[in-house]
């Protein structure tokens, strides 16, 4: 990434989180997180992550697909463009995923924070538990996934109510082959 593209995206990221505003931190259980992400969504706050997701993701994200997936042992996120043919959008989010996966083996989960403008449900245990929980970045021909892994029932609790909540504030799929809802602008 140049230091111009990287300029331009702290921009967008400052421009979008100055933009928001804060909704309360939702209870600690994964139903919880999933409730507090649907009733917070309204058309304008939905609005709101995309173009926050777009500002720290660098892909427009009504055109990309999400995924969050559970899995007994941690979980995976998914971001992907519709067409193999997309290669700039492609190695934008292989970037991206890649650097997500460093912050979170850091404990750092400041980029889910910026996009939803709000401390997302899980991060505070999964960032005290940073040494329970393994990330790793995998390219896909259309993106890029993020696999989490972990053996400790604290941490794949919070990883699983992480991942609720990005679900349902993504409007998005629960495991390959679903279909998201995501409303055009």
């Amino acid at each position: 990434m140049t230091d111009m593209t990287r300029s331009l995206r702290t921009f967008a990221l400052l421009a979008a989180a100055a933009s928001c505003t804060k909704s309360p931190a939702p209870r600690a259980d994964t139903t919880a997180a999933v409730h507090a992400a649907h009733g917070a969504t309204n058309d304008s706050s939905f609005a709101g992550v995309q173009a926050r997701g777009e500002g720290v993701m660098g892909v427009n994200q009504y055109t990309s697909q999400h995924v969050f997936e559970t899995l007994p042992d941690g979980g995976r996120i998914i971001l992907e463009r519709p067409s193999e043919s997309d290669t700039a959008d492609i190695r934008t989010i292989r970037a991206h995923m890649h650097e997500i996966a460093a912050a979170f083996a850091r404990g750092d989960f400041s980029a889910p924070g910026l996009v939803h403008a709000q401390q997302v449900p899980g991060t505070k245990v999964m960032a005290a538990r940073a040494a329970a929980l393994h990330y790793e970045a995998v390219d896909r021909p259309r993106g890029a996934e993020v696999r989490i892994t972990t053996h400790d029932p604290a941490a794949l609790a919070a990883a699983h109510e992480f991942l609720a909540f990005q679900r349902a504030d993504h409007r998005a799929a629960g495991h390959e082959g679903m279909h998201q809802r995501q409303p055009q602008p």
